[in-house]
């Protein structure tokens, strides 16, 4: 043997790390922004629809929250879906108010449902939200659909994306694009081998809620 069947080891050890410290800062998010806002679980809870198990196990860094989550939490919580980002140590240095440097982007990786996004507004708050998102094979935005005020858009920018309006599904190739009423019950997913890369653009004012 040539000694290279461990070479793995090491490697998926340190990955499994950095997604546990993720879940963890996201978690300790989630919490703090929670408390500022005066809420208790069961506040939040109501306000999502989400189950009071799930916040907790999501504050604990028990649970990785879907997109459709995320939503839910930002408008529970009064804060854009970017709050919810890493920052570099490079972002922090070079923070400015209206551009975003490609090295300075903020992640987000939804380690369960196989999605990347990447913010490509400037930090603060908005009427509108800009990301590039990277879908990995089988990867989702949840397993339910999501309503709420405003719109979304988007451009398909390589591989497929199927994207889901009130129970119909389209499937979109690059090059295709599309814009919808965020009322309209929608989700999306990846069902191919090869990941998918999207520009997605949200509307949403602070004043939204989700739609029972």
């Amino acid at each position: 043997m040539d000694g290279r069947g461990n070479t793995n080891g090491p490697k998926e050890a340190s990955t499994t790390e950095a997604d546990d410290a993720v879940d963890q800062r996201l978690g300790e998010t989630v919490r703090l922004l929670r408390q500022r806002a005066g809420l208790s679980i069961q506040d939040v809870a109501n306000k999502t629809g989400l189950s009071n198990g799930m916040i907790s196990q999501l504050e604990r860094a028990r649970a990785m929250p879907s997109i459709r989550t995320l939503r839910l939490l930002s408008i529970a919580l009064d804060v854009p879906i970017s709050y919810f980002f890493e920052t570099s140590d490079s972002a922090a240095a070079d923070v400015q108010r209206y551009i975003v440097r490609k090295n300075n982007r903020r992640l987000l990786r939804l380690t369960a449902s196989g999605v990347v996004k990447e913010a490509l507004t400037p930090e603060g708050t908005g009427q509108l939200e800009l990301y590039e998102l990277t879908l990995n094979p089988g990867a989702s935005s949840g397993t339910d659909f999501l309503q709420h005020n405003g719109e979304k858009a988007g451009y398909i920018l390589s591989g497929s994306l199927r994207l889901w309006l009130d129970n119909q599904a389209h499937v979109l190739e690059a090059g295709d694009s599309f814009r919808f009423p965020s009322i309209v019950p929608h989700m999306f997913d990846n069902p191919t081998q090869q990941a998918a890369r999207v520009i997605w653009v949200t509307t949403l004012r602070q004043t939204d809620s989700p739609a029972s």
